[in-house]
């Protein structure tokens, strides 16, 4: 559960990276291909990802880029009912599933959003601010995760 003050620090902490989170983005992505560069290979656009700095620049990987941050954005948005998200989080768990992505990805993708926001707030960026976006992003992810086993277990049987 996220209490009123983690809320607040999220809320708080988002609006002030600005309206256009694009650039914020290819930050967390930038470092997301630094923790685990195996992650490239899941963007085979027309452009080639074969390198992170093809990836970064593809028309195609900051449109991605877009969306992620948009989903960040509805998950900010809806702090007081995030449950009202469950079932747009759990077909993106379930497209996660279908291109490759494994659960284990999603903590990566943690670590990188955490160093986005270190970076992007600064002296800001807090201890109970971090602790705020992990107890929202574990929700996020805990939705996603269901879609995703739900997925696999539906191409099983």
């Amino acid at each position: 559960m996220l209490s009123v003050k983690d809320k607040e620090l999220i809320r708080d902490s988002w609006e002030s990276l600005g309206k256009n989170k694009a650039p914020h983005g290819v930050v967390m992505f930038s470092r997301l291909f630094e923790l685990d560069p195996e992650l490239l290979s899941l963007f085979n656009y027309s452009t080639n990802c074969g390198s992170k700095q093809d990836c970064l620049s593809s028309p195609e990987f900051l449109d991605h880029v877009t969306k992620v941050m948009l989903v960040i954005d509805a998950a900010v948005s809806h702090l007081d009912d995030l449950h009202s998200l469950e079932e747009f989080l759990l077909n993106l768990g379930k497209k996660h599933q279908a291109v490759g992505v494994s659960t284990q990805s999603f903590a990566v993708v943690g670590e990188a959003l955490l160093y986005m926001l270190q970076c992007s707030l600064g002296q800001a960026y807090t201890a109970p601010l971090r602790q705020a976006w992990l107890n929202m992003y574990s929700i996020v992810v805990s939705a996603m995760s269901r879609g995703w086993a739900k997925n696999g277990k539906d191409k099983a049987d």
